[in-house]
């Protein structure tokens, strides 16, 4: 499987190191961030360290060149969209109104981690991912 898809031991190292670098990145700017901080805290045990966990979880799978690392890739992806998109849209409001300092660049760093899991979640989602190999 693996030899046939262009991009798959790029994409699978990729991961594996950003959810890595994630879990204490999350941690820091929850913990040092003062703003919104019940906010931060409750999206960081709530959605991103979950999220990045499944994400380690399905780099493991996907260096085992199993099938369900693929759809395990899908739900981590599809769990860090699901809080990028709205922690980022709330950012750059609060930026907007001046109600919250330094909104801007969080806002900003959220929604291109945004994109940057939406392209991944589109690379993922190809059928050719879903042909061959072992279970």
């Amino acid at each position: 499987m693996a030899s046939e898809v262009r991009g798959y031991w790029l994409m699978t190292w990729l991961g594996l190191f950003a959810n890595v670098v994630a879990l204490p990145v999350i941690g820091l700017v929850t913990f040092t961030n003062q703003d919104l901080q019940t906010v931060n805290i409750s999206l960081a045990f709530g959605l991103a360290w979950p999220a990045a966990i499944v994400g380690i979880v399905a780099s493991a799978g996907l260096l085992a060149e199993r099938r369900w690392g693929v759809i395990v890739a899908i739900v981590a992806l599809s769990m860090a969209l699901a809080g990028s998109l709205p922690y980022g849209i709330v950012r750059l409001v609060l930026a907007k109104a001046s109600l919250v300092p330094d909104s801007l660049a969080l806002g900003g760093v959220s929604l291109l981690m945004f994109v940057l899991n939406l392209l991944a979640l589109l690379y993922w989602c190809r059928p050719i991912h879903r042909q061959g190999g072992r279970l």
